[in-house]
């Protein structure tokens, strides 16, 4: 893991497990260097009882759709600020370590910036997309994690006057004033009612922009429904995946990307690396970095199979040679039972960790 080079943030502008949206996700898991290892927080949806369905759905999903990838997946139930579900217990947040993709989605943007505010939770995923990480976000952390946040549900359904909220403010130290507005050409409102710019509707998203602070330096970033856009550090470049296209209204200005276009990043504003991580608490890098190495070393050490499988391997490859298959069988079933999976090849037989989920 690159521990120079910030990782990829992906903003997803709906459709977590819409079939469409395999494209976003082979992408990303195309790009790297070891088995996807995805962290799926329930924070956004954690007001929600069934917050655990809908974060379990995405495993799912990645896992029946994906497997190809063999993605290892586990779900973070950190639901709110305090409490034994809180997004401030460390033991609870262990996962982050080990994954190489953050993913968090559905649920109310103001919930998820009132809940991850100034957390443990919140500070170690901006670390771990520092060092490497992919921050996979979706509809309401999309929406959250923006210089202002939109308080869609206040106002869609509660019926509140137009306004924004302060936001988590993940672009601040990339030099962008920026805010992500995902189900940018929503139309569930059919003819009758128009619900494009995340619910709100042209002529009130209008409004809202004069009331945006600072709205000369503040981007907006509209992303259509089942359409991703991979901001990528690295490259300094975004990529457009899906469906539709994004918007970026900036400076007074419209530019509209499709799917499949590259932009580079200074088109959102005056983009820069972050220069080291003094933006970012040092005891909490110090010790990131150290559970991360611990991770990896007990990886490398776990990373044969034992005297014992081995073994086993050996017989059930002379089983195989008779035609014994109940043999066979039954001693793929005992290495299984061990942790290993097997893949029988015309090159022979392939072994590998089996997931932890």
């Amino acid at each position: 893991m690159n521990e120079t080079v910030p990782g990829p943030i992906v903003l997803l502008g709906s459709g977590e497990t819409a079939p469409s949206i395999q494209k976003v996700y082979n992408r990303v898991f195309a790009h790297l260097d070891a088995a996807p290892r995805v962290a799926i927080l329930e924070t956004p949806a954690g007001f929600e009882p069934n917050s655990e369905h809908v974060a379990q759905e995405i495993g799912r999903y990645l896992q029946k759709h994906l497997q190809n990838y063999r993605p290892w997946v586990t779900t973070i139930p950190a639901r709110r600020a305090t409490g034994e579900l809180s997004t401030n217990n460390p033991g609870l947040l262990a996962p982050l370590y080990e994954s190489n993709i953050i993913l968090t989605g559905p649920g109310s943007p103001t919930y998820a910036v009132r809940h991850l505010r100034d957390s443990l939770c919140w500070q170690l995923m901006r670390i771990c997309q520092r060092l490497g990480k992919t921050l996979f976000l979706s509809s309401a952390a999309t929406v959250a994690a923006g210089r202002v946040t939109l308080p869609v549900y206040e106002i869609y359904k509660v019926g509140l006057d137009l306004h924004w909220q302060p936001g988590l403010d993940l672009f601040a130290s990339f030099g962008l004033q920026m805010t992500a507005v995902p189900h940018w050409n929503n139309q569930s409102g059919g003819a009758s009612l128009d619900t494009r710019r995340c619910y709100m509707g042209v002529e009130r998203f209008q409004r809202l922009l004069e009331l945006l602070p600072d709205r000369e330096t503040t981007t907006i970033l509209g992303i259509d429904e089942n359409t991703a856009v991979i901001l990528s550090p690295a490259t300094e470049q975004g990529e457009v995946i899906g469906q539709g296209a994004v918007t970026i209204l900036r400076d007074e200005t419209t530019i509209r990307f499709g799917a499949g276009e590259v932009f580079d990043l200074h088109r959102l504003g005056d983009w820069k690396m972050p220069q080291g991580h003094a933006d970012l608490d040092p005891d909490l890098w110090g010790q990131t970095l150290a559970r991360m190495a611990e991770w990896e070393n007990r990886q490398q050490a776990d990373a044969q199979p034992s005297a014992e499988v081995q073994a086993w391997l050996q017989q059930r490859e002379a089983a195989r040679a008779i035609r014994d298959w109940p043999l066979s069988d039954a001693l793929r079933d005992r290495i299984r039972e061990d942790g290993w999976d097997i893949r029988d090849t015309a090159q022979g037989q392939e072994i590998s960790r089996l997931s932890a989920s």
